[in-house]
């Protein structure tokens, strides 16, 4: 990793700017591809099994602006990046607009749909390690850069991936879930998703924070994540050829 202190960095009580500006300038890029891709990938197999929703939404798109929420996409991870002196950023894209009842067979169509957009994520990481091989053929300074960003990427979208494949709704892995239970549990756990996101930060920053302040470890879930990426970037790295 790049040396955080900076010739000439601009502090403010300790905090670097350049190298937060720095840090997005490595996360920006990867995070905005990470998410229009899964949110699309969602829309397009929705498409291939009868729900157009999406497509007549203009959201089976590449273009990183169809798929940003101005609150989950860039006010939500600067507060967080800012609030944490650039350690710590979550956010999410709009969510692709998706009639279910539309899906044809329903149950595999929900399947599908839901985990498309890990899919694309794993696809991603594994894009990202070929360009690996690339960088020998750039200058120094760009491969250094670009070293970090595809790093980023690759760790991103493996996390993301992991993540929204959590048993939980409103996650993908939930509706994963809600669609192999019988209708009767499925239709008792799916209430739970308006709670979904509350949970999650209670998981994976509320229970963590508590956790430091009073010295037990409570980040189980996201240790969790981190053996199964730290498995699938094992895969990756294999598959993609690098050492």
């Amino acid at each position: 990793m790049r040396d955080p202190e900076l010739a000439g960095a601009a502090l403010m009580g300790g905090f670097d700017i350049q190298e937060l500006l720095y840090q997005i300038s490595i996360w920006a890029i990867p995070f905005l591809t990470a998410i229009t891709f899964h949110e699309a990938a969602h829309g397009f197999v929705a498409n291939q099994f009868g729900d157009d929703t999406a497509k007549r939404a203009g959201r089976l798109s590449a273009n990183p602006l169809r798929h940003v929420d101005p609150f989950g996409t860039i006010v939500m991870p600067a507060m967080l990046l800012l609030a944490t002196h650039g350690a710590f950023a979550f956010g999410a894209a709009k969510p692709v607009p998706v009639n279910f009842s539309r899906l044809k067979p329903i149950r595999l169509g929900i399947i599908a749909v839901a985990a498309a957009g890990p899919a694309t994520n794993i696809l991603l990481a594994f894009i990202s390690a070929l360009l690996w091989h690339l960088l020998p053929l750039v200058p120094d300074s760009v491969a250094s850069w670009g070293q970090e960003m595809l790093r980023a990427s690759i760790l991103l979208n493996l996390w993301l991936a992991v993540f929204n494949m959590l048993p939980l709704p409103p996650l993908d892995g939930g509706r994963v879930a809600v669609a192999l239970m019988p209708r009767p549990m499925a239709m008792r756990f799916s209430r739970i998703e308006r709670y979904g996101i509350l949970i999650i930060l209670l998981l994976i920053v509320i229970l963590p924070y508590v956790g430091r302040q009073i010295g037990v470890d409570l980040a189980f879930v996201s240790r969790f994540i981190s053996v199964i990426v730290e498995w699938l970037l094992k895969l990756v790295v294999m598959a993609a050829g690098l050492d």
